[in-house]
């Protein structure tokens, strides 16, 4: 990777593939849907730890090489000569463990108001009511409320990555994040773009938003969640809609954006 590694990362359902199609549009960068990166990062940590007995013969100078190793060897022969971002809902909470290993790496969060998160997902799970899905271990029974449980707890697809993303916005490093907010993504992207790539430090690039092709169908088809990484092919904002969501449920999480308040963002956070 001689242009630079950088990670996306951020709430599920805020628009990371949508930002990922975009972010191909230009020939010197590379982004996607989630990569086995973060699993073989966080496969190896465990057995560079106390749970394999070789690790007395590991020191930390040894674990960074063999973690820059891996992400070097799944990257270099692909995109040798683009910069790479790579998007894994762990990354977040494993900053400190990725600025040991890219010192200048940084992340781009992409975030939206949380009951609209959860909406998002019933929806879709609504919209495919003939099959079970992978995230909910392929059950099925249950109601919006067992699924918003599993959901919402601390493992949970969106409360771990929330968790995730709390840990690192209130960290000494939260410099080195870049907040985008679902409206300004679908509102004004050509805004959250130039964001991006100030903050990136990468030369201005012209995006098409009315021609923008991604497919991941397969990917989606496995994991039982046929739409989970579709996007149109062109930006439009979103309409305005009611919730499918009971309203306990929706206000249960209404105050947990903590991005939106300005007091809370401590350690100089970037928004857009």
């Amino acid at each position: 990777m001689k242009n630079g590694i950088h990670f996306i990362s951020g709430l599920p359902r805020s628009g990371s593939t949508l930002l990922s199609a975009l972010l191909r549009q230009n020939p010197k960068v590379h982004a996607g849907v989630t990569s086995p990166v973060g699993a073989l990062v966080l496969g190896a940590l465990r057995e560079m730890s106390g749970a394999n007995e070789g690790s007395v013969f590991i020191d930390d100078a040894r674990r960074k090489a063999v973690l820059r190793g891996l992400i070097q060897g799944y990257y270099d022969d692909i995109h040798p000569h683009k910069t790479v971002l790579d998007t894994n809902r762990i990354w977040c909470s494993k900053f400190p463990t990725l600025r040991q290993i890219y010192p200048d790496g940084k992340i781009i969060c992409c975030v939206r108001d949380m009951p609209w998160i959860y909406d998002s997902f019933e929806r879709l799970i609504q919209r495919n009511a003939l099959m079970p899905s992978r995230i909910f271990g392929f059950e099925a029974s249950g109601t919006v409320y067992d699924r918003f449980e599993a959901l919402n707890r601390s493992n949970g697809l969106v409360g771990f990555a929330w968790t995730g993303l709390r840990q690192a916005y209130y960290g000494s490093d939260a410099s080195r994040l870049l907040l985008v907010t679902y409206e300004t993504l679908t509102q004004r992207p050509a805004r959250a773009l130039e964001a991006i790539y100030s903050f990136l430090g990468l030369p201005a690039f012209k995006h098409d938003f009315e021609n923008i092709a991604f497919d991941v169908s397969d990917f989606d088809n496995y994991l039982g969640t046929p739409g989970l990484h579709a996007v149109g092919s062109r930006i439009a904002a979103a309409a305005p809609r009611r919730t499918v969501l009971p309203p306990e449920l929706f206000n249960r999480v209404s105050g947990d954006s903590f991005w939106k308040d300005p007091s809370q963002n401590t350690h100089g956070a970037n928004i857009v």
